[in-house]
C-alpha cells in the first residue's frame, strides 16, 4: 500500500515515522521516497492502521 505523506519534509520526520510504523507494525517492510513524500507500506495490517499511524507520529495524508 502506498500513501502520500505531504508533510514529510526531512530525514528526520521520515525516520521519526518508519520508527512509528514499525513499533507497532515490527514486520512490516517500510520504504520512505522522501523527494516524492510518498510511504510505502508491505504488511499484512489493514491500510487503516498505517493511516493512524501516520496521523499519529504527527503527519497529515492527502
Amino acid at each position: 500500500m502506498e500513501f502520500y505523506v505531504p508533510t514529510l519534509d526531512s530525514s528526520e520526520a521520515s525516520e521519526k515515522l518508519k520508527e512509528t510504523i514499525l513499533t507497532s507494525e515490527p514486520n512490516a517492510k517500510v520504504n520512505i521516497d522522501l523527494d516524492n513524500k510518498k510511504v510505502t507500506i508491505e504488511s499484512k495490517a489493514s491500510a487503516e492502521t498505517f493511516k493512524q499511524l501516520i496521523v499519529a507520529s504527527g503527519n497529515k495524508l492527502d
